[in-house]
Formats: C-alpha cells, sequence, structure tokens
C-alpha cells in the first residue's frame, strides 16, 4: 500500500524567482497591521489569531499498530506526549464574536526527539492548524494581494467588520446550497459561529511526513462534540461566546481529536506549491495517527492565558525536520512567524521563551 504514496525529496518543492522578495512585502505589511493594533491597545497582540478562546493542556496518543506509511516522523514510535493547546479566533485584532471568522487551533507537542528544522533545538514539536481545508490564496504572491487589503481593512470601524462578516457567511450559505461546499474567501471572512470544539481544523498546507508528503487534520471524536456541532453559538447576544462556549464545555467534559493525515499520491492533483486547491479524499483519505486528548480544567486560567498569548509561540518552524512545511505558503509562514513574533516580544518587552516541557506551562 505504502508504494502509491508520493516519495518526498529534497527537490519536490519549485519557489518562484521573486518569492523571498515577496514573502518581505507580506513581513512589511504584517508588521505595519501589527503596529497598528498595538497602537489601538497599548500592548502589541498577534498578526493573526489574537483572540483567544481557550488554553488547555492534555496529552497526545500514538498508537502501536500504525502500518509503515503512516508510522513516520514524530508518529513513527508509540506512545504518550504531553500537550498545550491554544485555540483562538482568526483576525490579528481583539474583535468581538459577531466579526465571525475562520478560526485556529496551535498545538504545542512537548517530549519530541530527533532532528529539528535550524534554528529550533526544544524538544518540541508545533502544529497550527485552521477551519477549512485549504487557503483562501494558492500562494505567497495571492497571500500578498490580500495582505494589503487586511492591512486597509484593520483600520475600519469594527461595526463595517461585522456587517463584511455576516455579508460573507451569507454569501457562503448560498453557495453551499448548490455546490455542497464552503468557498474558501467567504469562509475566511464569514465563518459560520459553530462551537470552537464541534470543528475540524486543518493544516491547509503540505509538510514532509517522514518518507512522504502530507496534510494534517484534527478532528472532534467525542460523542459530546458531535452534538455541539448541530447548533450555531448567537455572538450577537455575547461579544466573547467562543471563549464561553469553550470554558464551559471544559468545565463539564473531556474534548478529543483524532490527528489524521492524508498523503499525497500525485503532485498534479495534489499540489503541494498551491494551498487553494484541496486535495480529494476519495484519492486518498484521511487517516488517524493519534489521538489527543484534552481533559477536563478550567480553560481560562488568566495565567495561562497570558502566558500563552505574551511569551508562547506557535510556529510551522517548531518542527522536526521530518515535518518540515512545504509549498509557497509554508515557506513564507517559516519567515513571517519569526518576524512577527520578535516584532510582538519586543514592543511588549517579554522574552520569547520556548518551554522545555508541560511543567512550564502555568496552570
Amino acid at each position: 500500500m505504502g508504494e502509491t504514496y508520493l516519495r518526498y525529496h529534497d527537490g519536490i518543492e519549485t519557489p518562484k524567482p521573486d518569492e523571498d522578495a515577496v514573502i518581505d512585502k507580506i513581513i512589511a505589511s504584517m508588521i505595519r497591521e501589527s503596529g497598528t493594533t498595538a497602537k489601538r491597545y497599548g500592548h502589541a497582540v498577534r498578526a493573526s489569531h489574537a483572540k483567544v478562546s481557550g488554553v488547555v493542556v492534555g496529552e497526545l496518543h500514538i498508537p502501536d499498530n500504525l502500518p509503515p506509511e503512516l508510522a513516520q516522523g514524530l508518529f513513527a514510535r508509540p506512545g504518550t506526549h504531553p500537550v498545550v493547546v491554544r485555540f483562538a479566533q482568526g483576525p490579528g485584532e481583539l474583535l468581538k464574536d459577531s466579526v465571525s471568522t475562520h478560526r485556529g487551533m496551535a498545538i504545542k507537542v512537548f517530549g519530541v526527539e530527533g532532528e529539528k528544522l535550524p534554528g529550533h533545538d526544544a524538544p518540541t514539536q508545533d502544529f497550527v492548524l485552521a477551519t477549512g481545508p485549504v487557503f483562501p490564496n494558492p500562494d505567497a504572491a495571492g497571500f500578498l494581494g490580500s495582505m494589503k487589503q487586511l492591512e486597509l481593512g484593520t483600520k475600519a470601524p469594527e461595526d463595517v467588520k461585522v456587517i463584511v462578516s455576516k455579508m460573507a457567511q451569507a454569501a457562503n450559505t448560498l453557495v453551499k446550497t448548490f455546490t455542497g461546499k464552503d468557498t474558501p474567501i467567504f469562509d475566511f471572512f464569514g465563518h459560520a459561529p459553530k462551537h470552537p470544539l464541534a470543528e475540524p481544523y486543518y493544516s491547509q498546507a503540505a509538510l514532509r511526513y517522514g518518507d512522504h508528503v502530507a496534510k494534517l487534520g484534527a478532528f472532534p471524536a467525542t460523542a459530546a462534540q458531535g452534538a455541539l456541532a448541530d447548533a450555531t453559538l448567537d455572538p450577537g447576544a455575547d461579544p466573547d461566546v467562543f471563549r464561553h462556549a469553550v470554558t464551559a464545555q471544559f468545565r463539564e467534559a473531556e474534548a478529543v481529536f483524532e490527528i489524521r493525515v492524508q498523503l499525497c499520491t500525485d503532485l498534479d492533483a495534489m499540489p503541494i506549491e498551491d494551498a487553494s486547491k484541496e486535495w480529494s479524499d476519495t484519492k486518498s483519505p484521511y487517516r488517524t495517527v493519534a489521538r489527543l486528548v484534552l481533559p477536563v480544567q478550567v480553560a481560562d486560567s488568566p495565567a495561562r492565558l497570558a502566558y500563552a498569548d505574551d511569551v508562547l509561540g506557535f510556529r510551522p518552524a517548531h518542527s522536526l525536520a521530518a515535518h518540515r512545511p512545504l509549498g509557497s505558503l509554508m515557506r513564507a509562514r517559516l519567515k513571517t512567524y519569526a518576524a512577527l513574533s520578535r516584532f510582538r516580544h519586543e514592543r511588549n518587552a517579554v522574552s520569547e521563551v520556548e518551554p522545555r516541557g508541560i511543567a512550564d506551562v502555568p496552570a
């Protein structure tokens, strides 16, 4: 079965000649955006996924019976790893939840041994995920075009952003009625107000998966989370409804996500340089490689929220070499996350310290 999957090789990426210059322009635009919000709040926040809805700890359980094509990298050896997980809204602003956009789930896995990417020497592996199986833009150049609009939009009144989000939701609902699928750009700006623990999250772009190439996702796996998926929240009645929903659920029940990978079988049909193209589930379904178990706990501990917001960094570059991010969008993320984190920490006069273990995460 493994021989049907694409084999990773070092020349698998095909960057465009002007890509570095494009990424530099993305960084400049996002730092300007971050400067605008830092002046507004008197404190620098993340340039994306700024508003947290919960920070929790738990464990990643890797089984001992994975087939060879799935037993790769972090998942090559069975065992249990501590994790910290941050759930957040998409914008790089602290907006009321009626601006309901895409959402994120960032996972930091501890106790990870093996060759890391250059500049990362801690025993950790980060996976930065978002709602939606694809990204609205295919590559760095496409994102730069969108970033120019996002930078301008940061200065717009919040009520205008509420209207844009509702219009995008309505447009996405209409299109989905006829096609059965979300429209990535509409979903990016107008994601339905679903419970954050009831939705799947995706890497959206590709990464190395040991001997292979894959996309990765986290899928809700308990009956309680399934029940939450049938309801929508009301951000009009509560400007912090997503955080309140997450914290309320963790007071009552654990949340479990299956970590699944979708192995690439064909670079033409499943490209790594175009993050906007969905890989066919028929050609290669998502397959479970681990379970992320997040027990009952306080998900909005002030100390932990402050630590996750101001000290912690979640980056694609915090990675095993075996899970190196791939493609134009990921190469942009490798550079932009580092530059934006440096801006945020310097602006706030806080040192970014990569934790060595779960004991470093406040209760």
